[in-house]
């Protein structure tokens, strides 16, 4: 019997990069989907591809920086499936410039998807998690929350907000049998750092699908035991200490 049989996700920044890799992984072991994304084409073509792995899949038209689509959101999730057992937090964004040029706009727009989407569809999750007894919430953080770059005020922040609300809702979760997790990347290959001339993108990179191995695992623990944080980056990474 496949691992996720019966159980529903929503994964949010579904339709590329690991929040894909992530619904594939959940797919192949039964669990049927709700793909949230901004770009309708991107995340209905993701979701054809996890119907065709024997999976019911909803693909879901969402700005998670935007609450009245967040609540939307889930009401179209209970509405198809009647339940919810996982949520993937994988949306996100990215803007780098020195401190002092960064605009309102960057900063908000990063803070936004990488932060105050996880937040709304936390909130969500547990309203419905709490009353069935519990359920998993997989936050898609980054190293670098703790290990910054040059540039990048408005990704870190983010990343490290990530990291504060996932503890904070670890806490709040436990007595309600709600499990969550924070799954940090290091260079990964998703669509936006390849080929995109920047240096950083030429170091060590791992497939999305080795990320998704990982959120398996902690998908699919027994429900007594979380896996609180992982650190998964290319063996040659620069990492400690890299600057």
């Amino acid at each position: 019997m496949r691992q996720l049989a019966g159980k529903t996700a929503i994964v949010t920044g579904g339709g590329s990069g690991i929040g894909k890799g992530i619904a594939r992984a959940f797919a192949e072991e039964g669990c049927h989907l709700v793909l949230a994304g901004r770009t309708v084409s991107r995340i209905e073509q993701a979701a054809e591809e996890m119907r065709a792995l024997g999976v019911e899949c909803l693909a879901a038209a969402c700005d998670v920086t935007d609450e009245a689509q967040v609540l939307s959101l889930f009401e179209q999730t209970m509405a198809r499936f009647g339940r919810l057992d996982i949520l993937v937090n994988s949306s996100g964004a990215f803007d780098d410039a020195p401190l002092e040029d960064l605009t309102m706009a960057q900063w908000n727009n990063v803070i936004g998807a990488c932060l105050t989407g996880p937040f709304l569809c936390t909130r969500e999750a547990f309203k419905i998690m709490k009353p069935a007894g519990g359920g998993r919430i997989i936050n898609i953080g980054s190293i670098s929350a703790s290990r910054t770059r040059i540039n990048m005020a408005p990704y870190t922040s983010a990343k490290f907000g990530v990291w504060g609300l996932t503890q904070a809702a670890a806490l709040e979760g436990r007595d309600y049998g709600i499990a969550v997790s924070c799954l940090h990347p290091g260079n990964t290959a998703v669509e936006r750092r390849m080929g995109s001339g920047r240096e950083s993108d030429d170091e060590p990179m791992i497939p999305t699908a080795d990320m998704a191995r990982v959120a398996l695992l902690m998908a699919t623990l027994p429900p007594e035991a979380n896996m609180l944080e992982a650190i998964v980056l290319p063996l040659g990474q620069l990492y400690i200490g890299r600057g």
